[in-house]
């Protein structure tokens, strides 16, 4: 399991990564992200989330599962019927692949 907090900016989210090499705009959350964060956050501009990717969900977090790549440079997940698309940066979070499924929890 790891922590990771997403700050929004001027109206849009961003992932906090100190190691990631790449650009600013890259780290955008977009395509849905975007607003599972405004839910997670309560309309917040901070919020720190606990993923996994164990294959059993642990109690107390929920799920987002693969459903079909985008290539070259993403991936659609869905929450129940949300579908939310996340870019390569989960690569880089998840040691270079896109997982199955995605369990989450704001901590």
């Amino acid at each position: 399991m790891k922590n990771y907090t997403f700050n929004k900016e001027n109206g849009c989210w961003y992932i906090d990564l100190p190691n990631w090499t790449g650009t600013k705009g890259e780290l955008q959350m977009v395509a849905g992200a975007d607003t599972l964060l405004d839910k997670l956050s309560n309309n917040g501009t901070c919020v720190d989330v606990m993923l996994t990717t164990d294959r059993n969900c642990p109690e107390g977090f929920e799920t987002l599962k693969r459903i079909i790549q985008t290539p070259p440079n993403g991936c659609i997940y869905h929450l129940g019927l949300v579908p939310v698309w996340l870019c390569n940066v989960t690569k880089f979070v998840f040691e270079g692949i896109f997982p199955k499924q995605i369990n989450f929890k704001v901590i």
